[in-house]
């Protein structure tokens, strides 16, 4: 049993400076010499103009349950007013950047690792070292600066539809004015919470991208190990979502409060 867990130790350890190791090579072949303007513009369209149909709906019927939900539970207690200001602040700092994630995740991310994963067990990867071309250079960099561009642009792309869903859930449904709607946001919302939302979309793009090439790239054992490894890279960005969610959570409001207390001193 110890020699198991000893094991499985090792090789997170392993896989962990493997992915850190990724990254940097991403970052270094980013920045040193960016992509051909053609690579990063298909993965531009595949990963941002393809999935705005998805990402509208989810942001469209996120705002309805929010909206619905804020009325139900608040109406009856007199605070049916707060309703914008919940799905407002609700949208922008947490559910709009997780489900833009999620979905982004669910719909790119896996395609990313299943076409790397494909590539490597048919060895076209190695082809490409053969002929001294980088495929962090040519297959990962492209994608990491679409995805990390593209993905805080459909984050407030859905951010903008759960607004506009809650407000005709609010105002035509349960006979809100849209003064009563949009008024308290001007007030309550403040460019912090957009500052929120857009620092956690541009984290999750960085995750979802650099996550799933890591496991397309280190793909093994043929159709099966494509499939097992488009899975792991699923869940594994799911996970670490969530996780980079709340610490991002913690850390920005800790320093946001602590820059208040300092202006206010």
């Amino acid at each position: 049993m110890l020699v198991l867990v000893r094991d499985k130790s090792i090789r997170l350890l392993e896989m962990i400076g493997d992915y850190v190791s990724l990254v940097f090579e991403v970052f270094g072949a980013a920045l040193k010499r960016p992509p051909a303007w053609s690579l990063i513009r298909e993965q531009l369209y595949h990963i941002g103009v393809m999935s705005l149909s998805v990402v509208a709906i989810t942001g469209f019927t996120t705002g309805f349950v929010l909206a619905a939900q804020a009325f139900y539970q608040l109406g009856e207690k007199g605070m049916a007013g707060v309703t914008g200001v919940l799905v407002g602040k609700s949208m922008i700092t947490e559910l709009g950047p997780i489900l833009t994630a999620f979905m982004v995740t669910g719909r790119v991310g896996a395609s990313m690792c299943a076409e790397l994963g494909t590539m490597k067990v048919t060895e076209q990867i190695d082809a490409l070292k053969s002929m001294a071309i980088n495929p962090y250079a040519y297959l990962v960099a492209p994608r990491f600066l679409a995805g990390t561009f593209m993905i805080p642009l459909l984050t407030l792309f859905s951010t903008m539809m759960g607004i506009i869903g809650g407000y005709l859930i609010a105002c035509n449904l349960f006979n809100l004015s849209a003064t009563s709607y949009f008024t308290p946001m001007q007030i309550h919302i403040t460019l912090f919470d957009v500052a929120t939302g857009v620092i956690k979309s541009i984290i999750f793009g960085i995750l979802i991208v650099t996550v799933c090439c890591y496991r397309g790239m280190n793909t093994t054992g043929g159709a099966a190990g494509v499939g097992k490894a488009t899975t792991q890279s699923v869940v594994t960005s799911y996970i670490l979502i969530l996780l980079a969610d709340f610490i991002l959570t913690m850390a920005l409001n800790m320093i946001h409060q602590e820059m208040k207390y300092d202006w206010m001193k």
